[in-house]
């Protein structure tokens, strides 16, 4: 008689928890995914993984569920395995769930790279971090540029962030502004996707990331994987690099998986340099010495900069920064308010201006109060987000994401971008890596 299929649960995200599945479990009879739950984004639970990717033993597609309902679904499935299956968390948070599917009565289980690395035919650079908002956008943008300057063609594949139709986003390409709007992208897609578009780079993105893989191979010479938060590299790196952030000292050994981004790395980039502290900073070169010393070691500078001459001091700015970078990421700063708080504006407390959703998300993650993280999972959100920066008094408003948000929200105040670029300042010579890996 044949042994059951073992019960599985994925604990997800609506990213690496749908790789995951790709990789170990889609058209593998030895195994049934029971669900998959949801954290961190908003509105992933209540939908379904659909059946078009799920595959043939999944005719009517698996569940997703909040996460709070893991003991009754491990209960009520007799469920076997927890895979746990998202990045950017403490690894107190991961050792919490994973206490919790024990006494459960599951068994608790971390993927590890060799089953999730999918093997690509082109060279593959992968750039990851150990948080989110290290500066992994700035550095696959340098990188790429390097790449352009040798005359390659670059598909840069961005970690997955599919919020809506799952299905019809299996695969998506971007190589104009149009494309955006052509798959409804979120502000927190937009954020990701367009400073790569204006570099000229084709970017890939979506769930199936076997078949975007495929579609890449097509039409480059390199693939550039841009990590998402601090996961690791869906694709097997030919260069692994691993952005770190001084000004979150130590956190470098403490969120999962970063510390792993940090002990497979080929080359390490200390970003931030010039806004770190001496103390700080040498907290993360202590850490980068006694876990990987032989990675070769860069220390780079963030430069931020205002897309136009404009003067701040003395006026009342509005500050809008990148999300993500903000709330599960947990600064409390980026890079709109280093330009203006340098230039001496006075920065507007957005809080008590803040409705519907952005004012929920101001009371999961207090520690934002001060500047304005741009949430726009959804065009509900979106909606939150625009009618709190009209109720804002301000002169003006500074926008600190990596996009132009002044396409996606309406103000008759002006809005002023800030660009941020990686520069190194010691270290060797970040194009003699690349160079090697793919001259």
């Amino acid at each position: 008689m044949a042994a059951r299929p073992r019960k599985v649960i994925i604990i997800g995200a609506a990213g690496r928890d749908f790789h995951n599945f790709n990789c170990m479990y889609r058209n593998n009879p030895a195994y049934k995914v029971v669900a998959f739950t949801a954290a961190q984004i908003p509105d992933i639970a209540g939908r379904k993984y659909p059946a078009a990717l799920a595959g043939k033993l999944y005719p009517k597609g698996i569940p997703i569920v909040e996460e709070r309902e893991l003991e009754n679904l491990i209960a009520k499935h007799k469920v076997d395995d927890v895979v746990f299956s998202y990045s950017d968390v403490s690894h107190q948070t991961v050792m919490e769930l994973g206490e919790r599917t024990i006494a459960a009565g599951a068994n608790y289980i971390l993927a590890g790279s060799r089953e999730t690395e999918l093997v690509s035919k082109k060279p593959v650079i992968a750039v990851c971090a150990i948080r989110t908002g290290c500066g992994k956008s700035q550095t696959s943008r340098y990188v790429t540029e390097i790449l352009h300057k040798m005359g390659l063609k670059v598909a840069v594949i961005r970690h997955p962030m599919p919020y809506g139709d799952l299905a019809a986003q299996a695969v998506q390409r971007f190589a104009t502004y149009e494309d955006m709007d052509k798959h409804k992208c979120t502000i927190e897609e937009r954020e990701e996707y367009e400073p790569h578009i204006e570099a000229g780079s084709i970017l890939y993105a979506g769930v199936d990331y076997h078949a975007i893989l495929k579609a890449a191979e097509a039409e480059a010479d390199v693939i550039l994987w841009d990590g998402g938060n601090n996961d690791m590299p869906f694709y097997k790196p030919n260069l692994f690099i691993t952005v770190l952030d001084p000004l979150r000292p130590g956190h470098e050994l403490g969120y999962y998986p970063g510390m792993a981004n940090l002990l497979m790395a080929d080359v390490l980039v200390i970003n931030k340099v010039d806004s770190a502290t001496p103390e700080d900073l040498d907290i993360v070169r202590r850490s980068v010495a006694k876990w990987n010393p032989n990675a070769p070691l860069i220390e780079a500078e963030s430069v931020v900069s205002l897309d136009e001459k404009i003067q701040l001091k003395g006026k009342k700015v509005l500050v809008v920064e990148d999300g993500p970078t903000l709330t599960h990421g947990g600064m409390k700063i980026g890079a709109g308010w280093v330009v203006a708080s340098r230039a001496g504006a006075e920065i507007v407390e957005p809080l008590k201006y803040a409705v519907g959703s952005i004012k929920a998300t101001y009371e999961k993650y207090p520690h934002c109060a001060g500047i304005l993280p741009a949430m726009g999972y959804s065009a509900a959100q979106i909606a939150d987000l625009n009618a709190t920066v009209n109720k804002v008094p301000a002169d003006l408003i500074i926008v600190g994401t990596p996009i132009d948000l002044r396409k996606l929200l309406k103000d008759d105040r002006k809005m002023v971008r800030v660009r941020y670029d990686l520069k190194p300042v010691r270290g060797p010579k970040l194009a003699d890596f690349v160079k090697k890996v793919v001259g």
